[in-house]
């Protein structure tokens, strides 16, 4: 209550904002109408008559040790997630939408002071436990309390939470700028107070947690393999949301080490749907008798998202990458056009925008409106911002690269290094060795030519693969030098913005600031992004901000697709309209009629399985 005195100096507003809400079945981020109307009965890209039943396989890559996606300790099993409901749940074709899920209906102030929940009487956990407000308060205090540190930067607008009745719940807001907020909120996920009144939350472990969700945790092999399975009494499988969806009774998933033995695995029937990341895979590893008779089925579905960044990234925690001209000279020496020609079977367009495959993506120089944002800025950001369109570096794709070899030993030298006995040294007169940390083997190939490439200028570039938990540690506590990674965007960024790039996720442990920047004018770059009031608005500052992003080169662009790449055997069924913005395998269903390829095993490991 101390939240309410603080606002006693405004409480006309306040109370002219609680007057004048309307509860809604939807929130979207402008207070536009969304796409379903409160009656709607089905989102278009489920088929509401899909069948029940039947086992769904798939691969994980590495392994896992924990059940406890919420704080920063072990690697969480990557699906885990299903066991959970949330306040509301977003549509899969629509930017930004979310829809009541726990929640029946959702409450935003008009002046976006607070945001309330009404709580669906019938919501209840897999004990039979109903969901009430003081869970909601529970989860929001436990999470900032003790989950990883990305929650305290994902909701630090809220400056209370308020259990109203016991089906009533509602956020207050530090300020009203974030219009992101209430749907941040939306996300969050229900977690029942009773189970954790008698368990230490901060401790991982394998102990199957209880959740309320479409799935729970049926079997547990350490690290190996999961199996999920499907709660047939599920509180909310009749809502419209959640109609044609969650149709499978199994869900299966067994880690494997090497992505190679896995699509073995898949194509000997071992599991049933893989998404392909590797265009040569996609191009030459599928020629066998399954695929040729249509029983494993290739399929390229359409990807409405933007695709975001991916790059080799620095760390700019190391002394080695503080000048922009370093990291410029790094990225001309990566050959993208040779690589694609060679490696990827020419599948792939380099990346030129943060914002890639969207309207937030810059191009050119900046128009009227971005210029108001950026020209407080001059002095303080990359003078390129203002007079050169950004573009990376193209090559003829014949492997030599004389002119960027050239350009970048320029650059090198101006920022203090030189040749020393055939060696490059940096401005103390050390050697110049940069470790790559990896945990995918299939990235060696790509980075084998760069590493050649670098060793041309008397730079030593050490690849360094680890194990998935290596991995999570070092990337975790920023022990690397150059890693890959990347930056998934939404056609509506927002919060997470400040988890990429804000100073104050720099050196926060378990944030997504790999990078490790530390910039005043990025930080208001991004900061007014999220502030944006119109999407005209929001897109001029995705422009703004992407362009100091590039012109700073904090990473070496790598290259995207516009289609998800996937291949399933044909005992799977998907709707004919798929969703826009992900694959949707929660839509998709197993055939009654079509016996899998190999029968189905009731364990949780696949005979024969390599690891």
């Amino acid at each position: 209550m101390t939240r309410l005195r603080a606002l006693l100096p405004v409480c006309g507003l306040l109370l002219s904002g609680l007057a004048h809400a309307a509860p809604q079945h939807a929130v979207t981020l402008y207070n536009e109408a969304p796409k379903y109307p409160a009656n709607f009965q089905h989102f278009d890209y489920v088929n509401p008559d899909a069948p029940k039943g039947g086992t769904f396989r798939t691969a994980g890559s590495g392994g896992f040790d924990s059940l406890n996606p919420f704080i920063s300790k072990g690697v969480p099993e990557g699906d885990i997630n299903l066991i959970y409901d949330t306040l509301a749940r977003q549509s899969l074709d629509e930017p930004l939408t979310e829809y009541g899920l726990v929640a029946k209906t959702i409450e935003k102030a008009p002046d976006n002071s607070w945001v309330r929940f009404t709580l669906r009487p019938e919501a209840r956990f897999h004990d039979g436990h109903p969901m009430r407000a003081e869970d909601v308060v529970f989860t929001f205090n436990t999470l900032m309390k003790d989950g990883s540190p990305l929650y305290r930067t994902y909701y630090a607008g809220v400056a209370d939470v308020v259990e109203e009745n016991p089906l009533q719940v509602r956020f207050d807001f530090k300020t009203r700028d974030n219009r992101e907020l209430p749907l941040i909120l939306g996300q969050l996920p229900v977690l029942p107070k009773h189970y954790w009144a008698t368990r230490d939350f901060n401790r991982s472990g394998l102990e199957p947690p209880l959740g309320s969700g479409p799935y729970k945790v049926a079997a547990v092999n350490a690290g190996r393999s999961i199996r999920y399975e499907r709660v047939k009494d599920y509180w909310a499988k009749d809502l419209p949301i959640n109609r044609g969806s969650y149709n499978f009774d199994v869900l299966t998933t067994d880690y494997y080490r090497d992505n190679n033995v896995a699509l073995e695995a898949l194509k000997a029937g071992a599991f049933d749907f893989w998404q392909e990341m590797t265009a040569k895979n996609w191009a030459t590893a599928y020629d066998v008798p399954a695929v040729r008779e249509k029983r494993l089925i290739k399929e390229e579905l359409p990807n409405g998202n933007p695709v975001g960044m991916q790059g080799f990234i620095f760390n700019l925690r190391r002394p080695l990458f503080q000048d922009a001209r370093v990291r410029q000279a790094l990225g001309l020496m990566f050959d993208f056009e040779w690589s694609n020609r060679q490696l990827f079977n020419g599948a792939y367009t380099r990346t030129d925008s943060y914002f890639e495959n969207s309207d937030l993506a810059s191009s050119g120089l900046p128009d009227a409106d971005e210029l108001k944002i950026l020209e407080p800025l001059r002095g303080k950001i990359p003078d390129a911002v203002f007079t050169t369109p950004f573009k990376n570096p193209v090559t003829d794709g014949s492997g030599m690269i004389r002119d960027q070899q050239r350009q970048a030993y320029k650059l090198l030298l101006d920022a203090g290094w030189h040749v020393v006995n055939d060696r490059m040294v940096d401005t103390t007169g050390k050697p110049v060795t940069i470790e790559f940390l990896l945990a995918q083997p299939e990235f060696e190939r790509v980075l084998l030519p760069y590493k050649r490439n670098l060793a041309d200028l008397g730079i030593e570039l050490v690849l360094r693969r680890v194990d998935a938990s290596q991995y999570v540690t070092r990337r975790r506590s920023r022990d690397f030098d150059m890693m890959v990674s990347s930056f998934p965007q939404s056609d509506s960024p927002g919060n997470e913005q400040r988890e990429y790039w804000e100073s104050a996720s720099a050196d926060r442990q378990g944030s997504y600031n790999w990078i490790g920047i530390k910039d005043p004018a990025i930080d208001q770059l991004t900061e007014s992004l999220i502030n944006a009031d119109t999407r005209k608005s929001l897109i001029s500052h995705a422009h703004a901000l992407d362009r100091v992003l590039l012109w700073n080169y904090f990473l070496v662009p790598n290259w995207h697709i516009k289609t998800w790449r996937v291949a399933y055997w044909n005992h799977l069924g998907h709707p004919a309209v798929s969703p826009r913005y992900d694959v949707g395998t929660m839509t998709w269903w197993a055939k009654p009629d079509v016996t899998p390829a190999i029968p189905v095993s009731t364990g949780t490991d696949s005979p024969g399985k390599e690891h």
